[in-house]
């Protein structure tokens, strides 16, 4: 075999750090990136909170006349690039023969200070006025609300301060309370709780017991009525004492006695049979216990698990809409002007590794730009699409994929998926995912498309205009829509019906 020099041209894609943290910026939520800020700003010390708009400094990077800036395009680019290449099309990459600028930018990332790249590092959302601290009592936050709801436990123990107990007695009653779930029930039985204290001291177990008997009383007594129930019939049963002794209350009290499956049911016949009460009564117990909380503590659970910030907001202007990125959720970071200049002046034995974590804050704070900056094009482009949404409502969504998007911009499917995941817009008509105002199409007899979204409110629609003693059902739906020109199986209706978290017809009759 004979050997030989040869040269060859080929394409490759380098996955460099900066990339990397690139990719996984875009797909973080708020509440993730909140905590990628935060721990950076502990790890980077060139790196820092700006409280108000920082002087912009120039790096050496020439902007863009065009609105999308050319590192955003080149970022979306080596996206889509990787998106590709991993479901096996191809990737876009650069000649073996002569190094390309993203591995000089490699190399300035390993710190060997060769290539000196300096990024634009201005503050994002340096337009953008600064968060306002809410000491005004007129204006109170959102998330200090959450902050200073009470819990439940702590309702309940301000509650057990005004009784008389003995220490045992206040102690036990301590212990139930903070064994009670989010719901308010108490999941574990009382030996159970002693056998966990008590160990293998039958003596002590059984004064336990005793103690746990008494304190339960007490505490299914304090509110919310149905507080330290076991299951679902003694919390109902408990919140049923508190109503007036008539025919329904004995009933409904009955009526708990017996299995939940029953009333889950709405088996009128047999709980008249089992109750001894007849089907009228049993009727208006029925109406009585769906008027009682199932779940007496979740008034009290902490809502700012629960909190949503929006990351674009879409409002009214003239004709159009306007989308705008949400300036409480943009970090306002830059470097470290002292640190930095100190830098320049002191190279020291320790440069390089303080030239990479320079440069390491100089590429987060362009990456968070990116991030939003690819988050408010693809906003603009689904307000765009979807104006008749931001008009009209629901029922006016028309048929989107992803791919709509990403052909409209130039990028991969992938990317924005990664984009309209955990992102929220805030809109006229509330607050919703980005990925909500994508929906498969219907077909429709004129031959064309009719968005899944808009079936579904449709069918709330008819659900909620029902009549309550005669009930649609799934079939009936499916008529009432093909009516309307859309072509929607019984399947699918009771498919988004489950969806739309609707109880089937014989659960929504009206007794």
């Amino acid at each position: 075999m004979k050997q030989g020099l040869s040269l060859r041209v080929s394409q490759h894609l380098a996955l460099t750090p900066q990339l990397q943290q690139s990719i996984r910026l875009l797909q973080l939520s708020t509440l993730e990136l909140s905590q990628e800020v935060e721990q950076m700003l502990d790890e980077n010390p060139f790196l820092e909170v700006s409280e108000e708009a920082a002087p912009r400094e120039d790096f050496g990077l020439v902007q863009a006349d065009t609105p999308v800036s050319q590192e955003t395009r080149e970022f979306e680019s080596a996206t889509d690039s990787i998106a590709v290449s991993a479901d096996g099309v191809g990737a876009t990459g650069q000649n073996d023969a002569e190094p390309s600028s993203e591995a000089k930018l490699e190399e300035s990332w390993e710190g060997d200070g060769s290539v000196d790249i300096a990024p634009d590092d201005n503050e994002w959302g340096g337009d953008a006025a600064p968060r306002k601290n809410n000491h005004d009592d007129s204006e109170v936050d959102a998330a200090d609300l959450a902050r200073s709801h009470e819990s439940l436990q702590d309702h309940l123990h301000r509650q057990a301060l005004s009784l008389r107990l003995s220490d045992e007695g206040r102690a036990a009653l301590h212990f139930l309370i903070e064994s009670l779930n989010d719901d308010g029930y108490l999941e574990d039985s009382l030996a159970a709780l002693a056998a966990g204290l008590a160990g293998d001291d039958l003596e002590q177990l059984d004064a336990l017991v005793h103690e746990f008997t008494v304190a339960l009383k007490l505490l299914q007594h304090m509110e919310p009525a149905g507080v330290g129930a076991r299951n679902l019939a003694e919390c109902l049963g408990l919140q049923l004492l508190d109503h007036k002794n008539c025919d329904e209350t004995r009933a409904a009290i009955a009526m708990c006695q017996q299995p939940m499956e029953l009333l889950a049911r709405r088996d009128v016949k047999r709980l008249s049979q089992l109750c001894g009460f007849p089907d009228t009564v049993i009727k208006a117990a029925m109406a009585l216990i769906a008027r009682l909380d199932p779940k007496p503590g979740r008034r009290f659970v902490n809502v700012e698990r629960n909190l949503i910030v929006p990351d674009v907001i879409v409002v009214k202007s003239g004709r159009g809409f306007k989308v705008s990125l949400n300036s409480d959720v943009m970090p306002r970071l830059r470097v470290h002007d002292i640190y930095a200049n100190a830098l320049k002046q002191n190279r020291g034995q320790n440069g390089q590794a303080l030239q990479q974590r320079l440069q390491e804050a100089r590429w987060f704070i362009k990456n968070i730009q990116q991030r939003f900056d690819t988050i408010l094009r693809v906003s603009s482009a689904i307000v765009e699409r979807q104006k008749n949404f931001f008009t009209h409502g629901e029922l006016a969504m028309r048929p989107l994929v992803l791919r709509e998007i990403a052909d409209e911009l130039g990028l991969h499917e992938s990317t924005i998926s990664r984009v309209t995941t955990a992102k929220y817009m805030n809109t006229p008509f509330g607050t919703f995912e980005l990925k909500y105002f994508f929906g498969s199409a219907l077909g429709t007899e004129t031959g064309g498309n009719a968005s899944s979204t808009a079936v579904r409110a449709l069918i709330k629609q008819f659900v909620s205009s029902e009549s309550l003693t005669k009930p649609l059902s799934d079939n009936q739906i499916s008529e009432m829509l093909k009516e309307q020109g859309i072509e929607c199986a019984r399947r699918t209706v009771a498919k988004y019906r489950e969806a739309l978290r609707i109880a089937p017809a014989n659960l929504r009759k009206s007794l």
